[in-house]
């Protein structure tokens, strides 16, 4: 039994980089896409407006496109835009693929809510963003754990897009991070190990504050005895 190996990585690699890195990334997928899908999955959910049914198709269909597809365009978009090698644009393109699965996710959510509720809210004077953030958020907080837990693992793990947008080993995110103990000539699976090990913490503690209305979320729905 020996830490050697995690003493190594602490101390000789970018590893609290990467640790900043992945933390900013996902965290701000999670925040700024549950955001938007929430809202837009309200809005499907108990607005009329025309095309409603038309946009969550879109946003279905952009799920069909894979990653080697939206490399070019995306690296040309966010190139002109300037966000090459930075937080922002990355978290932008986590966005575009975390979002339509939540707006879907919790549009489904919002439509077991009554809409009695909507009408109360209204009757007592509030707005629509009034009714949306003071009574629909809080009975939704199950299906926004699960559309969070899902942003921030799908940032946090995601291979593909960072290794082509962060040019700096200083941005890479975990995921990213480890290809560096892999070279042509030498693997160093003892140091990925000890990495992959440190690595699941944050991910844990993230699972241990989100887990109550996590497994609500995902049980909401079943039938009941």
């Amino acid at each position: 039994m020996t830490l050697d190996n995690y003493v190594f990585v602490l101390e000789n690699t970018n590893f609290f980089d990467w640790l900043k890195s992945s933390l900013i990334v996902s965290l701000g997928t999670t925040v700024i896409g549950v955001m938007v899908a929430a809202t837009t999955g309200y809005a499907v959910s108990r607005m009329r407006f025309p095309g409603y049914r038309k946009l969550m198709w879109v946003l279905l269909l952009t799920q069909m496109f894979p990653i080697a597809v939206l490399i070019v365009p995306m690296y040309q978009i966010l190139s002109e835009l300037q966000l090459i090698d930075s937080y922002l644009g990355l978290i932008l393109v986590y966005c575009s693929t975390a979002v339509p699965y939540c707006a879907w996710l919790l549009k489904g959510y919002f439509d077991t809510i009554p809409f009695e509720i909507d009408e109360a809210g209204r009757v007592d004077g509030l707005t629509p963003f009034g009714t949306f953030f003071r009574l629909i958020l809080p009975l939704a907080r199950p299906g926004l754990a699960v559309a969070g837990f899902y942003s921030f693992i799908t940032a946090f793990g995601e291979v593909a897009f960072a290794s082509t947008f962060m040019l700096s080993d200083t941005k890479y995110t975990f995921a990213v991070g480890l290809q560096s103990f892999i070279s042509e000539h030498d693997a160093q699976r003892h140091l990925m190990a000890a990495t992959a090990v440190l690595i699941a913490i944050p991910v844990s503690a993230f699972f241990y504050l989100v887990q109550k209305n996590l497994v609500t979320g995902l049980t909401a729905g079943g039938t009941k005895g």
